[in-house]
């Protein structure tokens, strides 16, 4: 099916936005009228997809709160095109429309869906919850732009556990992105380990907040961070040790002891399926793996290796809160 797409605001919106979204979430799947209209639609941007005889097919919304969060909504298809690749074209458009917007995309997908919206690299991250009458769960993606492209080989793009080919990146956005997926979905375990604590890579909000949310979801939880040099984490204040530091229990650094052996190349690893790989400490070139137990288990040996051997920051400790 050839889809083209026109974007509105709700003032000048098709009534046809109207019509499809009454139709399949107020007439089919009993949402009450009040639930359904809300002041988020004078803020979105509605996109209504046509067919070749412009016949409207399917609408949804995306708006922001947070320029670098977009969020979609109110994705519907009229019963007669479902299972024609409607759906997949319309998602897939509201993901180029954001490359380049916004560094993570936001939905609420019924329970049913889930598995629709894991095809274009948006991984759960909720618990269920009820809304309208109907089991719903957060979901997102933190690569958008990755996602958009993600190769016609790829089920679940993205997800940890699923994603069985490598990413390969030769750039620092796009190892961000890869970084940020993987330690999002980490449900236990995260591993670092590089020659400093760089704060290009590391001091960012986002990835302390993700890396917090590991560190706090289970009483095992445990992030082990591995470098050679602490002294610029003396020098400047850096997030993750903030973040360290007020949870000790859950986040512990050490210092390599360079009279054993070490690895030549840094590397994270999520869990035990995830890892990114960089090929020098210097360079943002290497690749992920989201689900590459084999290779994760190779990696998780040298880094304990490195870790039994490795020593605490006596600098860090002395640092005040």
């Amino acid at each position: 099916m050839n889809l083209r797409f026109r974007k509105y605001s709700w003032q000048l919106a098709s009534s046809s936005i109207r019509d499809i979204r009454q139709r399949v979430f107020v007439e089919e799947q009993q949402v009450p009228p009040e639930l359904e209209w809300d002041d988020t639609d004078e803020i979105a941007d509605h996109y209504l997809a046509v067919d070749d005889s412009n016949t409207p097919v399917a609408t949804a919304r995306l708006f922001s709160t947070m320029e670098e969060t977009g969020y979609i909504g109110r994705m519907a298809v009229l019963p007669e095109y479902r299972g024609r690749g409607a759906g997949d074209a319309l998602l897939r458009h509201l993901l180029a429309e954001s490359t380049g917007r916004f560094q993570e995309l936001k939905l609420s997908a019924q329970q049913h869906a889930t598995g629709f919206y894991q095809r274009f690299g948006f991984h759960i991250c909720s618990d269920i919850y009820d809304d309208a009458g109907i089991p719903h769960l957060d979901m997102r993606c933190l690569a958008p732009t990755l996602a958009s492209h993600p190769g016609d080989q790829r089920a679940k793009p993205l997800i940890l556990g699923e994603d069985s080919e490598s990413w390969l990146f030769g750039d620092e956005s796009t190892m961000l992105e890869l970084m940020d997926s993987l330690v999002a979905q980490a449900g236990q375990r995260i591993w670092l380990y590089d020659d400093v604590l760089d704060h290009g890579l590391y001091d960012r909000y986002p990835l302390r907040e993700l890396i917090s949310a590991v560190a706090r979801r289970h009483r095992l939880s445990e992030v082990r961070i591995l470098i050679h040099d602490d002294k610029p984490l003396v020098k400047r204040r850096h997030q993750l040790v903030e973040l360290m530091r007020r949870l000790t229990s859950r986040i512990e650094l050490r210092l390599v002891n360079t009279d054993y052996p070490m690895e030549n190349q840094p590397f994270l690893l999520a869990d035990r399926e995830g890892v990114l790989y960089r090929h020098d400490f210097n360079k943002p070139e290497g690749f992920a793996n989201f689900a590459n137990p084999g290779r994760v288990k190779l990696m998780e040996e040298a880094f304990q290796r490195m870790w039994d051997a490795g020593r605490g920051s006596l600098e860090l400790r002395e640092l005040p809160l």
